[in-house]
């Protein structure tokens, strides 16, 4: 009776695994863009899924020989990059953005970016299957929420900055596993 778990735990992941390289492979994030004169490699990708369903493959790209976890200091140029397997409303989108944005932070970090993130949700449209988010950091221009290659918002607020990033990338986040892969050492 053990073996036939062991076994259909092992089938069922090797499935979920093939699952997902295919969103990866429907996604077909490219293997480095350039930012600001800079070129960023693709480090990790992964594919969010909740309750079953996929919702969208996320890829971080950084600079060359940089480690993920290292990309994640102020002064480093860093891309995150969504690919949407499904319809979602903007509304909810930002809703889930505050629910993680307060669990991270505090008050008074909170209503001191508020005005900010604000001005960020304002360029959010509702997702179609198929759309292609990014946000992108760079020291000198600060960061920039592109929808479909088409650059929607930027502010030099690199406090902006890392606490939107960090909804992905830092504790407490959307989902922990995504993070770990996506922070991995490759």
């Amino acid at each position: 009776m053990h073996r036939l778990i062991v076994v259909i735990a092992l089938l069922l992941t090797s499935g979920l695994a093939i699952a997902s390289e295919k969103r990866l492979q429907e996604a077909a994030f490219a293997p480095q863009v350039t930012v600001a004169q800079t070129t960023l490699a693709l480090r990790n990708q992964t594919v969010l899924t909740y309750l079953w369903v996929d919702v969208y493959a996320a890829a971080l790209y950084t600079q060359a020989g940089l480690s993920p976890r290292a990309a994640l200091a102020d002064d480093q140029s860093k891309r995150l990059e969504l690919y949407y397997f499904r319809d979602i409303d903007r509304s909810d989108v930002i809703k889930a953005a505050w629910v993680t944005l307060e669990r991270q932070h505090d008050q008074q970090t909170l209503e001191r970016l508020r005005p900010e993130i604000d001005a960020l949700h304002e360029q959010f449209q509702s997702i179609r299957a198929g759309d292609r988010y990014a946000l992108v950091f760079t020291p000198s221009s600060g960061l920039s929420l592109e929808r479909n290659g088409e650059i929607l918002f930027t502010r030099n607020d690199p406090a902006l900055a890392s606490a939107y990033l960090g909804i992905w990338l830092a504790p407490k986040g959307l989902s922990d596993s995504l993070r770990a892969t996506l922070l991995a050492d490759s």
